[in-house]
Formats: structure tokens, C-alpha cells, sequence
């Protein structure tokens, strides 16, 4: 199967990912539209700056070349869910997945659901997703405190084309929302955007 991206034509656009188990995956809903009109800013990559989520389980995930999922608390994937998630990643698509402080649990269950012969592994400061416009020479920004524990990226690759992204004890969405949200000083949310650009980046040039 292979999936077709229209944005080409309309514009990148960051889908959130609305899934079941009770967590948050809606907060911060101006995240997105700042991180796309930094990117529109600083980049050729042409954006559809708006808020837009998807749900999982929609026909509608196989339109969107890149999805986001955040959140505090838990996950659960459906069967059904399981298998359209690994299909889209199989066939193109790319997820980012950023803990906003107690996700870890059950993302990593549910994505066991989804690869059971893949796990997360860390991924080296010289991978180029963490240089390759904006240069992140130790990984991950630490962008809000959490639990005091250095920041990690984790991904899981299929086909040898990084397909999942994970940050964790990281945050840099958080530093994507509006100022007056998380109270972040200007560089924190300067260095939270430049990382998600290199993200977006690194996911649209694979």
C-alpha cells in the first residue's frame, strides 16, 4: 500500500494524534501553529499553519505525512488501531511522540502492540536529526524540568528509515505553545522551536 500525501499541493501540515485511555493528547493546541510558522519563517518548507488532530482510527491518517502525539497520562491502542498504525508507518508515515511528563509508561507498552521485534533505541548525538539545520550537539533540549533527568531521544526504524520519534524527559512541545501557556523565557522556546524544525526536517528529507 502506498500512501499519498496531499499537503504537496496545500501546505505541510502537523496533525495531533487523538487516541483512547484517558491522557490529554489535546493540550497545548497552539503548539503547531507556532512550531509550523517558526518553520514557514526559517525554511523553503511550504506550511498550512492550523491546529488539525486525527483520529487514529480514521481514514484519514494515511493523508497526513506526519503525525504528533503528546500527552501526561495513559495510552491504549485497539487492535484495529495496532494494525492501521503500523501500516501507515510502514508505508511512509512518520510520528513524533513527546512525553509531557508521565506518558513513558504507556507509550512504550502500546508501541511493543505495535512493533512486538522493534524496540526504542537511544539514538547518538551525532544522528543527523540533531544537526541537520540547527545544531543540537548534545540531543534533546531540556525543556521543562520533569523529573531532573537528562533528556533522551529514542527512535524505532523500519526499513532503516527513522519512522517513530520519542522524546523523553525532554519537552520541547511544551515550549511550543504560546508564551503566556508554560511561561517559558524567549531562548527556551527559541531552542524548543529550532528543535522541532530539525525534527520536521529531518522527517520531510528521509
Amino acid at each position: 500500500m502506498a500512501i499519498s500525501f496531499p499537503q504537496e499541493n496545500t501546505g505541510f501540515n502537523i496533525a495531533r494524534l487523538k487516541y483512547n485511555g484517558g491522557g490529554d493528547w489535546y493540550n497545548d493546541p497552539s503548539a503547531e501553529v507556532n512550531l509550523l510558522n517558526f518553520i514557514k519563517q526559517n525554511t523553503n518548507i511550504k506550511v498550512d499553519a492550523r491546529y488539525q488532530f486525527v483520529d487514529i482510527s480514521s481514514e484519514e491518517i494515511f493523508s497526513h505525512p506526519f503525525i504528533f502525539m503528546t500527552g501526561h497520562g495513559n495510552v491504549v491502542f485497539s487492535g484495529d488501531e495496532v494494525e492501521r498504525l503500523r501500516l501507515y508507518l510502514e508505508n511512509g508515515g512518520f510520528l513524533y511522540i513527546d512525553d509531557d511528563y508521565g506518558l513513558d509508561k504507556a507509550i512504550r507498552r502500546e508501541m511493543r502492540k505495535v512493533f512486538p521485534v522493534r524496540d526504542f533505541v537511544e539514538l547518538p548525538f551525532s544522528y543527523g536529526l540533531y544537526n541537520i539545520l540547527f545544531n543540537f550537539e548534545n540531543g534533546p533540549p531540556k525543556t521543562h524540568k520533569h523529573d531532573s533527568k537528562p533528556p533522551q531521544g529514542f527512535g524505532i526504524f523500519v526499513n532503516n528509515r527513522l519512522s517513530v520519534y520519542y522524546t523523553y524527559e525532554s519537552n520541547p512541545s511544551d515550549g511550543w505553545a504560546d508564551e503566556r501557556v508554560h511561561n517559558d523565557p524567549p531562548a527556551k522556546r527559541e531552542e524548543a522551536l529550532e528543535f522541532g524544525t530539525n525534527i520536521v526536517v529531518w522527517a520531510l528529507s528521509q
